[in-house]
């Protein structure tokens, strides 16, 4: 997963995401990598992985070698209107630079080509040897990845459409980008992983996802069950292991990740993550 240089992390909203992406970060970080993390969504779920304050759109050192960011579309705009278009001299509270924010709120695209260009332009500038992106849920991720495939049908010609046929096939290149979508083995976040993906593959606009499975139970191989509260909590536990075996054959995932009982802040769980990744990543 970190041998390409852009990874898109997805799921529906609750599953651990933001996990999986700043324990990926800190792997690749560990690994002498120059990382950028990017939280393309809501923020907090990133920048409280990494024990920070909020993130702002210009990239923070964090630790050596690994900056984060947060992904603001007002100031994307910004910067790819002045350096994309050279459009330079622009504030973004001036009435051009709201104009185009209100355009970029309407137009249908124009918001997640934004956003998802963001991170693709910061791919090519060669500053990082990969991108971690926090990237959008399940329910939305999709209108981000075909935002540059709706630009092209929308715009004829021009340095735009170019622009998004570049963003088209860096999305699309497996040497490039991996998609991650993460999922507990529960009903409804396996349903909604299952409909991305067939809606992924139908559309052909990224390479095939890989699937993480998070919070997986252990296997309790005690066969003695003790009376009492202890008993009844093994008993649920195996119950529980058992109805996620079935959830686990339909996701086929590459990789699970255990349930961490007890409790642990952000950070602690996103080096835990980062532990389980060592070897596999």
């Amino acid at each position: 997963m970190l041998e390409k240089r852009l990874v898109l992390v997805s799921g529906k909203g609750g599953v651990g995401k933001s996990a999986v992406s700043a324990g990926l970060a800190l792997l690749a970080q560990r690994r002498g990598l120059r990382v950028l993390a990017m939280e393309m969504g809501a923020p907090g779920g990133l920048s409280a992985h990494f024990g920070t304050g909020p993130l702002e759109f210009e990239p923070v050192e964090l630790r050596p070698g690994l900056h984060a960011m947060q992904m603001v579309r007002s100031d994307a705009l910004l910067e790819y209107l002045s350096i994309q278009m050279g459009m330079r001299g622009l504030n973004r509270f001036g009435p051009l630079a709201r104009a185009f924010d209100a355009l970029a709120t309407t137009a249908p695209g124009i918001r997640e080509i934004i956003t998802i260009g963001k991170a693709i332009w910061e791919v090519r500038e060669d500053r990082w040897d990969i991108v971690i992106a926090d990237a959008p849920p399940t329910g939305q991720i999709g209108s981000y990845v075909r935002a540059p495939v709706t630009i092209s049908e929308l715009v004829p010609a021009g340095r735009i459409r170019v622009q998004a046929e570049v963003m088209r096939e860096i999305l699309h290149d497996p040497s490039l980008t991996e998609v991650i979508m993460v999922s507990l083995p529960e009903e409804l976040p396996v349903t909604e992983t299952e409909e991305t993906l067939t809606w992924l593959a139908k559309e052909d606009l990224v390479p095939p996802p890989k699937v993480i499975a998070n919070r997986v139970l252990d296997e309790l191989t005690d066969p003695d069950t003790p009376p009492g509260p202890v008993g009844d909590a093994a008993t649920l536990h195996r119950s529980l292991w058992a109805d996620q075996q079935e959830w686990l054959e339909r996701l086929s995932p590459v990789q699970n990740l255990p349930y961490l009982h007890g409790l642990f802040t952000p950070g602690e769980v996103a080096a835990r993550v980062a532990e389980e990744f060592e070897g596999t990543a």
